[in-house]
């Protein structure tokens, strides 16, 4: 956390920053192939807004208020507020929908309490993905809400994440399950093994379905990524109106979806997959779309230092994280740093490797050592990359003219 700020906001140095941002730029691309039209909103309301106020009373969450002059805000716990009143000021036909608005807060704030503060998987301050679907019946919304589903395992998949790693967790009203059986056998189907159901005689939320894929860390504990319900009531509450194919006006069904959760919640659960698979005997990882330096050249002594130079400055051009570590350390320290960094690939050059085809490629996945060209080990990694989004790297190339921060 920052020292100088309130707990449970976070600070992020080079390497985290771009990790949260290549998961921001990936799960924002997911939704925009599915349909999302991406809008900002502020993050700051006031209170006393007539539709706010209600809604602030229905739902009461620990806001952060903020005072100007003599009017009172708060801080969004959420997305919602904002693109619901976008929507109701827009001019929506029936034609129009699914109505989808999408936006990734930076940040959503919920000032929980400093016990319940855990890391990166409860913060006061986090950054939310969160897709709204605007729909004309309860059939359109069961529809969306699978195809949505569908958005949710792609994403979470290509985070790297394995989906049996989640439980399902479904919340809904006894009503709506006795005239909707189908779409809730078709998500535990989807699922593949049992989910538990939570079943309401009343209605206290505003929602008649809501599912959650929740991922149990290391501890046992489940948190909740990605989600989706069926909202029957701030249609209403916030006037959104379509006209509908016979002229009438009419409250639309919103279907709320984060198809990944909180990006610092991924991070979290990336770290404890890691941390369970390093108890099963698997050297820890997190995907090598995310690894800060994917390649490590290191030089046997400085004469080799502008051959390493060389190599990587001719992968990073070809989008592949490569530095140099060009530290005055022994080669043995310096492979085991790279180790205890986490870092995929790492070749030692020295005089051998002076005009040779290959080099010798240490592959943290297997442990072995195996020959290869720039060219192959360039395409291996793309090939396992795929079409994930590209930062460069965060820090110099040269490990030598790297800050040392301190946390």
């Amino acid at each position: 956390y920052e020292p100088a700020s309130d707990p449970g906001n976070m600070r992020y140095y080079p390497k985290g920053r771009m990790i949260k941002a290549l998961l921001e730029d990936y799960v924002t691309g997911k939704i925009l192939d599915y349909g999302g039209m991406e809008v900002e909103t502020p993050i700051m309301y006031d209170m006393n807004h007539p539709t706010l106020a209600k809604y602030l009373q229905r739902f009461p969450a620990r806001q952060y208020t903020i005072e100007s002059d003599d009017d009172k805000y708060f801080l969004r716990f959420a997305e919602c507020f904002g693109q619901f009143l976008m929507a109701h000021d827009a001019t929506i036909s029936y034609r129009d929908l699914p109505l989808r608005l999408y936006e990734l807060t930076r940040y959503s704030f919920r000032r929980e309490q400093r016990g319940e503060l855990v890391g990166l998987r409860r913060l006061r301050a986090f950054t939310m993905p969160d897709v709204h679907a605007m729909c004309g019946s309860i059939e359109q919304a069961k529809d969306e809400m699978l195809r949505r589903y569908q958005l949710v395992q792609e994403t979470l998949s290509g985070i790297g994440f394995d989906l049996e790693e989640f439980e399902l967790g479904i919340r809904l009203t006894k009503d709506f399950y006795e005239n909707n059986k189908d779409i809730v056998n078709e998500l535990v189907q989807r699922h593949g093994k049992p989910a538990l159901v939570e079943m309401w005689s009343d209605r206290f939320f505003y929602f008649v379905l809501k599912y959650e894929l929740n991922f149990i860390d290391a501890l046992g504990k489940a948190s909740a990524l990605a989600t989706d319900q069926i909202d029957v009531e701030n249609g209403e509450r916030y006037d959104i109106k379509y006209m509908d194919a016979d002229g009438s006006e009419k409250h639309p069904y919103i279907l709320h979806c984060s198809p990944s959760g909180a990006i610092e919640r991924d991070i979290y659960g990336l770290l404890e997959k890691a941390h369970m698979d390093q108890k099963k005997g698997v050297r820890p990882h997190i995907p090598l779309w995310l690894a800060p330096t994917q390649v490590r050249f290191i030089p046997v002594s400085e004469e080799h230092t502008d051959l390493a130079m060389k190599y990587a400055g001719e992968l990073n051009n070809y989008c592949i994280r490569a530095d140099v570590d060009d530290r005055s350390e022994t080669v043995q320290k310096k492979i085991r740093e790279a180790e205890k960094k986490w870092i995929p690939y790492i070749v030692v050059l020295g005089d051998r490797e002076v005009g040779a085809e290959k080099v010798p490629v240490r592959v943290r996945e297997d442990g072995e050592l195996h020959q290869m060209s720039l060219k192959e080990l360039s395409d291996k990694i793309s090939e396992k990359v795929g079409y994930k989004p590209f930062r460069p790297l965060p820090l110099p190339v040269s490990v030598q003219k790297r800050p040392k921060f301190v946390g």
